[in-house]
């Protein structure tokens, strides 16, 4: 059966806003939803054909696919993931919609990931560095060991949810349950603040950690370092830290992928006799034999000697591209030695030149 349009399943125009898009959502969800209508096969079908609709079009992406080819642009498999939900899970989005009305309030909260923007060098992202950053972050309070409390006193439980966090009510099929307003959440209340943290129970202070910084990292790639976030709450799970890898410019390198590009000026004359020239690298400067008769624009390739491939083996190539350049001045001399050049050239010595002519003139004859 083929699958109905998005945006009819959720009754919504197709510039919708994601405002428009949550409204309609929550509530479907609701009107579908397995406690309201239990042993209901329609229902349940219908549920999960609003929840994949959802996870499509509140994706900023999936979304800019879905407008341009549809389902097909989906590809095989794409629809609803009940474990994963727009890089969450299903219960977090769920929770983020509906607030924790069904009761997601009280659950513990995840750590708090962390971002820090580190700026290297071209050389370091192609072969690879360990750096040392140190950033602020959140620690549990050392005074009051993270409970908020007076040195001396502990936290009391809280008196309207009962040390739970939350507090039910009923309402017309459900259950409901919201965080406790009286201690927001945390089923107990602190009636004496510890001096240092002001019952907050944590503390910001300076934290370094080391940094090992891939060879052949590209630009804006991140490095996520597990456990190096904050704690959600004291006591918590803490979460991730990322570093942003920004990357300088080189002043003679170019990148494109692994590969590593080179505009390099030479000669005149070295294009025309042919030499050997050295020319930098990544690991040093290199050998390299232009030969007789070089053209501007000319490109030479340097196996190996690019940027290491971030997951998998070996190096790209480096290419020279040469740009043939013209002494803009001459002495008597050598004026003279180049009008005697000129006399002595062969008809063919500037191919180009030659056919370029060629065509030239058979256009003026049409």
């Amino acid at each position: 059966m083929a699958k109905r349009d998005y945006y009819e399943v959720l009754g919504v125009a197709k510039g919708a806003s994601d405002e428009d898009l949550k409204k309609a959502f929550r509530k479907l969800a609701i009107q579908y939803h397995p406690d309201k209508n239990p042993g209901d096969k329609k229902a349940e079908d219908a549920f999960k054909e609003v929840n994949e609709a959802y996870q499509v079009l509140s994706d900023p992406k999936k979304r800019s696919m879905y407008d341009q080819f549809g389902h097909a642009g989906m590809g095989a498999g794409a629809g609803f993931d009940p474990s994963g939900f727009a890089g969450g899970s299903f219960s977090d989005i769920f929770d983020n919609i509906f607030g924790d009305i069904f009761g997601g309030g009280g659950r513990q909260a995840g750590g708090v990931d962390l971002r820090y923007n580190i700026e290297i060098s071209f050389e370091e992202a192609a072969l690879g560095i360990e750096k040392k950053i140190t950033f602020e972050k959140e620690f549990a309070c050392d005074t009051c060991s993270g409970s908020g409390a007076k040195v001396g006193t502990r936290p009391q439980p809280c008196k309207q949810c009962r040390g739970t966090g939350q507090v039910r009510f009923n309402q017309g099929f459900f259950t409901l349950a919201r965080t406790c307003p009286q201690c927001a959440g945390r089923g107990a209340v602190i009636e004496q603040k510890c001096s240092d943290c002001r019952g907050s129970g944590s503390i910001k202070k300076p934290h370094t950690v080391n940094v090992t910084i891939p060879a052949g990292i590209d630009n804006d790639q991140r490095i996520r370092l597990r456990g190096q976030g904050e704690m959600a709450e004291p006591g918590g799970t803490p979460g991730d830290l990322y570093v942003l890898v920004r990357i300088q410019e080189h002043p003679l390198f170019k990148r494109e992928g692994e590969h590593v590009i080179l505009d390099m000026p030479i000669t005149f004359t070295q294009a025309a006799l042919g030499a050997e020239i050295e020319v930098p690298s990544l690991t040093g400067p290199i050998k390299l034999d232009i030969k007789q008769g070089t053209q501007s624009g000319e490109t030479f390739r340097l196996k190996g000697k690019g940027i290491k491939r971030l997951n998998g083996s070996g190096y790209g190539d480096q290419f020279v591209r040469v740009a043939v350049e013209v002494p803009k001045h001459l002495t008597s001399k050598q004026k003279e030695l180049l009008r005697q050049f000129e006399k002595e050239e062969k008809p063919d010595a500037h191919p180009g030149v030659t056919n370029f002519l060629k065509k030239f003139k058979q256009i003026l004859r049409t």
